[in-house]
């Protein structure tokens, strides 16, 4: 009976493969109806996680059933007309795949979070948008960086052995690139000291720098001139100048010129 069915596979595999496809196809529709209906009832309620995580998790899970059901084809068809090769290598895709989709549901997910914290509409007392920004770049970091290790030991690589090289390398590196880390540190104590936030205007009187801050990044901070030009400025920079920030100023002096006529003293 096995060996029956074993041969009518065999002869109609090309059928099971394009149903497995459709059945692919029918599962994700009724996936996108789902997280439709689970947002509008999340929406209603006034927690914030909810929506957050529901919109992390569906083009994750929509991608993964497409990638997992394909690749389930391909493995199906590989088991009769390929190599147990082709095998070990659709299964290490799926792995990867796997990992893959955890690590971009995470970062949306932190994404997500960064607006919810930050947003008066959901919180009375939200949080400070650098701070938020930069535990936000720094967890997604960590999330790469563990992803892209968890790869590597799934492709037959030794952890030990890449943090090794990596220690040894990460002092020729750290000579290379001496600016890059000398901004990594300068936007370290841009969010520790906070002597400017976003949104904030601030001026140099060292350098020709005066605009309002849009982005403070691990390298640059953005500022937006008043013509409206972007001025990019290297984090290390603010470790020489001195910077100033009208936005926190509590008072204000106008200076006035009022003209007087000699006919107005009469």
């Amino acid at each position: 009976m096995l060996e029956q069915f074993e041969s009518h596979f065999q002869q109609y595999w090309v059928f099971w493969v394009f149903g497995i496809v459709f059945g692919v196809a029918l599962i994700n529709f009724a996936i996108s109806r789902l997280f439709k209906a689970l947002l509008v009832r999340a929406e209603s309620t006034n927690n914030l996680w909810d929506d957050a995580l529901i919109l992390s998790v569906n083009k994750p899970i929509e991608v993964a059933v497409w990638l997992f059901g394909i690749n389930f084809a391909a493995l199906v068809t590989a088991n009769l007309t390929a190599t147990d090769e082709w095998v070990s290598i659709l299964t290490k895709i799926n792995q990867i795949s796997l990992i893959v989709l955890i690590a971009w549901a995470l970062l949306r997910f932190i994404k997500r979070a960064e607006r919810n914290v930050t947003s008066p509409d959901h919180l009375r007392k939200p949080m400070d948008l650098s701070t938020a920004l930069a535990m936000g770049k720094l967890l997604q970091a960590s999330i790469i960086l563990t992803a892209v290790l968890v790869i590597l030991q799934t492709l037959g690589f030794s952890i030990s052995g890449v943090l090794a090289f990596g220690g040894i390398g990460g002092i020729a590196i750290g000579f290379a690139a001496r600016d890059m880390l000398a901004n990594f540190f300068g936007a370290f104590m841009i969010y520790l000291d906070k002597p400017f936030s976003v949104g904030d205007w601030i001026r140099s009187p060292d350098q020709e720098i005066e605009g309002t801050v849009e982005d403070i990044g691990w390298r640059r901070t953005v500022i937006r001139t008043f013509d409206k030009r972007p001025l990019y400025v290297p984090n290390s920079a603010f470790n020489t100048i001195s910077v100033e920030n009208p936005s926190r100023m509590s008072n204000r002096r106008i200076y006035e010129t009022i003209g007087v006529r000699y006919d107005d003293m009469t």
